[in-house]
């Protein structure tokens, strides 16, 4: 079957990425949709079972870090356009490890525009879509909203390699005429997300009956993008955005972290049907994050304006049917939490 576009999707296996997957996969059947993941901790195919016999997708094992896997997806799948979500994305995990978000994050990134580079003569018949995330524009006091012109003033290595990956983005855009777009998204929750984040960590530990860990007082702000609406943003920037441009991408979804856990624990009290209060008693206090940003709020004007996005529904909307996968996929939050899935798939393609 001719494609009219093969598109990388890199960390499609992971939490965004299986979103974006899906949807492309679903919405374009006469595009071939390369999922390209390294199957790390946060990487599923089990993410994908949905669409992984789709005559349009297939899968790649690599890494973004080996220029040799970058080079060998890109000649063996005839590469047209780029997606690029792969990411190490936990600001605790970068406290402890910066290096590997440098290795992956900044030299991932760079070698996928090398070879963007290398394969991609006539510009114009191609993009290479850069994923990336508002916490390189720092932190917020009570009023303001990020917007495309904010100053960069990343404060955690997380954040600061992924400042460094838009930099390098935008630089071969300006020295090499490489056809670039770029968005920067806020908190993302919904479906298949590892537990490890702030969502998807306090309803495993509801259920189970954990503590529920909050840094400092709780006070810190976020604003909240549902995952399908974010896929939905991607797909519209990738068609329809401006060659160059950067996008912001927001929920206008702003919380303090306390104010979300203890409405989690009431949904998660009526969901399980607990006494009303029982899940809230889980809450506990821990030390603040080291450099732990105040606020991150985006104003998604632009991408509403210039390309017609906006959220579909309310936060309280997608929380409830966050909460109702969870609850129905438990043995998914078992298996992707032992690593069952992630050694069963690892082995799977290990001889590629």
């Amino acid at each position: 079957m001719k494609f009219e576009k093969r598109i990388l999707v890199t960390g499609g296996a992971g939490f965004i990425g299986s979103h974006v997957v899906r949807l492309l996969v679903r919405k374009y059947p006469h595009y071939q949709i390369v999922n390209f993941d390294k199957l790390t901790y946060a990487g599923n195919l089990e993410n994908l079972k949905d669409v992984d016999t789709a005559e349009n997708y297939s899968f790649f094992k690599g890494d973004i870090v080996t220029a040799s896997d970058v080079k060998e997806v890109f000649e063996q799948f005839n590469i047209t356009d780029v997606i690029h979500l792969a990411a190490e994305s936990h600001v605790d995990r970068s406290i402890e490890g910066p290096m590997d978000f440098v290795m992956t994050n900044v030299v991932g990134t760079v070698n996928l525009l090398q070879q963007a580079k290398a394969s991609w003569k006539e510009e114009k018949e191609h993009v290479f879509h850069h994923v990336s995330t508002d916490e390189v524009y720092g932190s917020l006091t009570d009023e303001g909203y990020f917007t495309e012109q904010t100053s960069y003033d990343p404060r955690s290595p997380y954040s600061a390699s992924k400042a460094s990956s838009d930099h390098f983005v935008s630089a071969y855009h300006h020295t090499y005429g490489l056809p670039v777009k770029m968005s920067n998204c806020s908190n993302n929750y919904g479906s298949h997300h590892f537990p490890e984040k702030l969502i998807p960590l306090m309803i495993h530990n509801i259920v189970q009956k954990k503590p529920l860990p909050v840094y400092g007082k709780g006070e810190n702000v976020r604003d909240w993008l549902w995952v399908e609406d974010h896929a939905r943003a991607i797909d519209v920037i990738f068609h329809n955005g401006k060659v160059g441009e950067s996008y912001n991408v927001g929920g206008l979804n702003e919380w303090t972290n306390i104010d979300l856990v203890r409405y989690l624990c009431r949904l998660m009290d009526r969901k399980l049907n607990r006494a009303e209060g029982e899940s809230e008693e889980l809450i506990t206090y821990v030390t603040d994050r080291k450099g732990h940003d105040l606020r991150y709020a985006i104003d998604a004007t632009k991408l509403e304006t210039e390309l017609g996005w906006k959220p579909s529904i309310t936060f309280e909307e997608g929380l409830e049917n966050t909460v109702d996968w969870y609850l129905a996929n438990n043995d998914w939050v078992e298996k992707v939490t032992s690593g069952t899935y992630r050694t069963y798939y690892s082995k799977m393609y290990e001889n590629r």
